[in-house]
């Protein structure tokens, strides 16, 4: 049997191209290191201040977000509806502990 490349998505391991396999038949799947992701790890992260001072340079160096005024106020609009929400559903659970409590 030979070895084929596949990710892991939404619980289920998609091969990268096509199998022959008997349907059935057993697999042994070891995960590979992934490095792709941005930064490192925490074992990596030193805590002396040469390492705090370039992780700070570094998230410093990061570019402000750009939004066009529509998308703006789409985050704005969104951001003041859940905040509602929150007040909302803070003020029905403490109503409903202020009833149990009694």
């Amino acid at each position: 049997m030979k070895s084929m490349k596949a990710t892991w998505i939404n619980g289920k391991v998609v091969p990268d191209g096509p199998v022959d396999w008997p349907d059935g038949c057993r697999l042994t799947i070891d995960a590979e290191s992934d490095r792709s992701f941005v930064g490192i790890t925490e074992e990596e992260q030193g805590d002396d201040a040469e390492s705090i001072a370039r992780w700070i340079a570094a998230f410093e160096a990061i570019p402000p977000l750009a939004m066009s005024p529509d998308e703006e106020s789409a985050w704005q609009g969104a951001r003041t509806a859940r905040k509602e929400f929150e007040v909302a559903e803070f003020e029905r659970r403490a109503e409903a502990l202020r009833r149990a409590c009694e």
